[in-house]
């Protein structure tokens, strides 16, 4: 948990319960990024949206799963506002020189698998543009549930 963060933003548990989970095959994705886990509980069975917020390990383990994913990446316009991002949010000086030294690889692969790139330059527009790809997916006669 970062210094800014007061629990709410994920669900954390320690690193056995974690890895018990993924024993358990509970995890529709899961990646070991820079030395944390993260990973996406599978969702309860439906006929809905799923929108994951992932690291580009955690999109290629969906694709192989379900290989009519669609894969929206959302890039920082530029390096520096990457950099100032990652500073902004409260990462630690090394996690931020971490990120940004794998930030080319993980670019580079997320251009490879992504259907459709948004570069989050304005969050008013990006959201729009993501709202606007999830539109054009959701097929016809179905709306979002109030729960999606």
């Amino acid at each position: 948990m970062r210094d800014t963060e007061d629990g709410t933003e994920y669900h954390f548990v320690d690193r056995a319960t974690f890895e018990k989970a993924i024993e358990d095959d509970a995890f529709l994705e899961w990646a070991e990024f820079h030395g944390n886990l993260y990973g996406t509980p599978r969702p309860a069975a439906g006929d809905r949206d799923v929108l994951l917020e992932i690291e580009v390990q955690g999109a290629e383990q969906v694709l192989a799963h379900d290989p009519s994913a669609v894969v929206v990446l959302v890039v920082a316009p530029s390096m520096e506002q990457l950099e100032d991002r990652l500073r902004g949010r409260g990462d630690a000086e090394e996690n931020v020189q971490k990120r940004l030294s794998s930030a080319p690889h993980e670019l580079a692969k997320g251009h490879a698998i992504a259907t459709r790139v948004v570069v989050n330059d304005d969050v008013d527009r990006a959201t729009s543009e993501i709202l606007s790809i999830l539109e054009e997916l959701r097929p016809p006669g179905r709306s979002p549930s109030k729960k999606d």
